[in-house]
């Protein structure tokens, strides 16, 4: 797949620690760690690389210990919350950081922090609220770069990489998702999540092998 690599960005979608093996009380994903390489390849082919990160707060009206409640509804008129999870990513600690390979962050374009108010679980990066009225920012960014494509990699398939994606389409980007560069929580969705971004418009590549770019 040919990409203008002047107006295309690399996004690197919660990439972090908490979200692999690495940090297995968490929200450890199967390989969730082993990703950094096609992270890293998907970055040739664009002019600006972002990453998005969970900055949790220690607590949160989400987190659970109870491993039982785990996707269970949050009780109350919370409407930026829909269910609960164990804490994971919280800022300051190990769970927080990049995964071993990538970046440090001060390389990278943009740094995109999300989740910080204890009362909001958002998934994608281009919103801070589950109803994609409170933008973080990143689609302004790189409509002002005169960004056209965005190749989309990262934690996990079926959650944040995938409504990243697809925020990222309705705001009216090509998006590429590079499924070398990415892992899902329940594999199992892996068909119907393909399904989903296919039909919102959104190309699919098996690796960053599949690009190729002008000089």
């Amino acid at each position: 797949m040919f990409v203008e690599r002047e107006k295309t960005a690399s996004f690197d979608v919660d990439p972090q620690r908490g979200f692999t093996p690495l940090c297995p009380k968490e929200l450890p994903i199967a390989g969730g760690d082993e990703i950094a390489g096609e992270l890293n390849e998907q970055a040739n082919y664009s002019t600006c690389r972002v990453v998005s990160k969970d900055q949790h707060p220690a607590e949160a009206l989400w987190v659970t210990d109870d491993p039982n409640q785990v996707l269970t509804p949050v009780e109350g008129d919370y409407p930026n919350l829909d269910v609960k999870w164990p804490a994971h990513c919280v800022a300051g600690t190990e769970g927080n950081r990049l995964i071993p390979g990538l970046p440090d962050e001060d390389a990278y374009d943009l740094v995109v922090h999300k989740g910080i108010d204890p009362e909001k679980h958002p998934y994608g990066a281009c919103y801070h609220d589950l109803a994609s009225s409170e933008s973080t920012g990143v689609i302004e960014w790189l409509h002002q770069r005169n960004i056209e494509t965005v190749i989309v990699g990262g934690l996990a398939t079926d959650y944040c990489m995938k409504t990243t994606a697809l925020q990222l389409k309705a705001a009216g980007f090509k998006v590429i998702v590079n499924l070398g560069a990415c892992r899902s929580v329940n594999p199992e969705t892996l068909d119907a999540d393909q399904a989903e971004m296919r039909r919102a418009g959104i190309y699919i590549i098996q690796s960053a092998s599949e690009l190729q770019s002008s000089p």
